[in-house]
């Protein structure tokens, strides 16, 4: 019984990310390897759109995953850091909103207490 449940509920929940609208799913992510430290960058402007989105440098090493994202474009990009950790008994973490304005960078910092899994930045856009 508590299987169906478990089932039903996460049946509910992939059915309301699938309704979400795309922008509100924007994001980079990284899937780390074990072992290694990672590096990312992440572009902006979607095509059809006029140009968004802050370009993020992800780097992980050990269980610290720190990001530079860096916005050149008009519109104010909200940025979030996001990291799953490996073990299972470690807590995910997603950072603070951090606006990034015009030609402004911002420095987002996290850690799991062991391996580092995935790490992702998402993107929602403030505005001029």
């Amino acid at each position: 019984m508590q299987l169906i449940h478990s089932l039903a509920s996460a049946t509910v929940a992939a059915a309301l990310l699938l309704s979400l609208p795309c922008e509100a799913l924007a994001h980079t992510r990284l899937r780390v390897p074990r072992g290694t430290p990672a590096h990312a960058h992440a572009a902006g402007p979607s095509a059809g759109r006029a140009p968004f989105g802050a370009e993020c440098r992800i780097a992980v090493r050990g269980s610290q995953a720190v990001v530079h994202c860096h916005n050149p474009y008009v519109d104010t990009d909200r940025v979030r850091l996001h990291i799953e950790c490996e073990r299972w008994w470690d807590l995910d973490t997603d950072s603070a909103p951090a606006d990034t304005g015009p030609a402004e960078t911002v420095r987002l910092t996290g850690r799991c207490w062991k391996e580092v899994g995935a790490v992702w930045v998402s993107h929602q856009n403030r505005g001029s």
